[in-house]
């Protein structure tokens, strides 16, 4: 083969070929530009050979970029530019001539030392990361819904019992530790299959939905959890709070409740939606065991719900009757 036809056929690969290829001398001048380059560029080959790299583009190309070019040269090594840390080291473009609005490819760049006649040169491959990026994005936060899904209520958007089954095995086990407090709150609507029944479940749905808002916005720390226990229950966790501070924040739960004033003709004990309240309070000089925080909680709002409803109980641990101790009389209806 005739080196006239050599160079012919390395002449189509370098312009067939899905990388951009670029090459240039010690002082940084343009030897070779291949197709993908002119069509992301809109540079053509003509106008890029022999000028300086720096100068050829209409944007200059990055910092990080001339000064690869210029350890590759110097020293002979390779060099790579990755999309993670150089997302757009050229001014290279998307090839779509119906979006007026030109988008910069992600681009992943290699420069590697070339000997040529007792000259270092550089050669600069250009791979085009758009499409990965997509698709990694897409993927990201796929996981991400997938996620929120496997911890998020479906109805109300507040955590479910899953995530807080998780969570209140760590924060307790973080509150004995580190010798701090942890309040553990139940709450439960009040006859709301009443509610449901009279009202109809769309109405059902949007109370619990405002409920779970409500209660929400009483919390104040990220170290604060609230969960759908299930049906119309939540279920609140309150880390490194004392003990009369945990009554406080219950007459606040039940305050906000109270505030939304969404009419409840079937309830036996208020005009409008209320909840009653159960709670118990772990501090380093409780024994218990990692069961019991929780069971005392549901115990105390069992509680509540037997001694009239719409009103705050309060269980010590460990015994579950005979450090109890009703804290609110029923609020009055109004």
């Amino acid at each position: 083969m005739s080196m006239q036809l050599a160079a012919g056929v390395l002449n189509q690969i370098f312009n067939t070929i899905s990388v951009g290829l670029i090459v240039v001398d010690r002082n940084n001048q343009i030897l070779l530009w291949n197709d993908w380059v002119e069509k992301r560029s809109n540079i053509e080959t003509s106008a890029a050979i022999g000028r300086h790299i720096a100068s050829v583009f209409d944007e200059t190309p990055s910092a990080a970029f001339t000064s690869a070019i210029t350890k590759t040269i110097d020293y002979g090594l390779p060099v790579i530019l990755s999309n993670a840390l150089h997302r757009s080291p050229l001014p290279l473009y998307e090839r779509n001539d119906k979006n007026r609005e030109k988008k910069r490819i992600h681009q992943s760049i290699t420069l590697t030392p070339l000997e040529v006649d007792g000259e270092r040169q550089c050669l600069i491959q250009i791979t085009d990361s758009t499409t990965s990026i997509k698709r990694e994005k897409i993927l990201r936060s796929h996981s991400e819904l997938l996620k929120k899904e496997a911890t998020t209520d479906g109805l109300t958007g507040i955590y479910n019992r899953r995530f807080f089954d998780e969570h209140f095995k760590m924060a307790l086990a973080q509150a004995v530790r580190h010798g701090t407090s942890l309040s553990v709150f139940m709450v439960d609507i009040d006859f709301f299959k009443q509610f449901n029944d009279y009202y109809g479940h769309v109405a059902g749905d949007k109370a619990l939905i405002q409920v779970a808002g409500a209660l929400k916005s009483q919390l104040l720390r990220a170290s604060d959890v609230l969960a759908r226990f299930g049906g119309e229950e939540f279920v609140l966790m309150l880390p490194n709070i004392s003990q009369e501070s945990a009554m406080q924040f219950a007459e606040k739960l039940q305050s906000a409740i109270r505030d939304l004033r969404i009419p409840h003709e079937k309830s036996l004990v208020s005009p409008h939606i209320s909840i009653s309240v159960g709670f118990s309070h772990f501090s380093k000089d409780t024994p218990l065991d990692s069961a019991a925080l929780l069971k005392t909680a549901d115990a105390a709002l069992y509680a509540a719900k037997n001694n009239g409803r719409n009103r705050i109980f309060f269980l010590s641990l460990p015994l579950l009757t005979e450090q109890s101790r009703l804290f609110s009389a029923p609020a009055p209806k109004h």
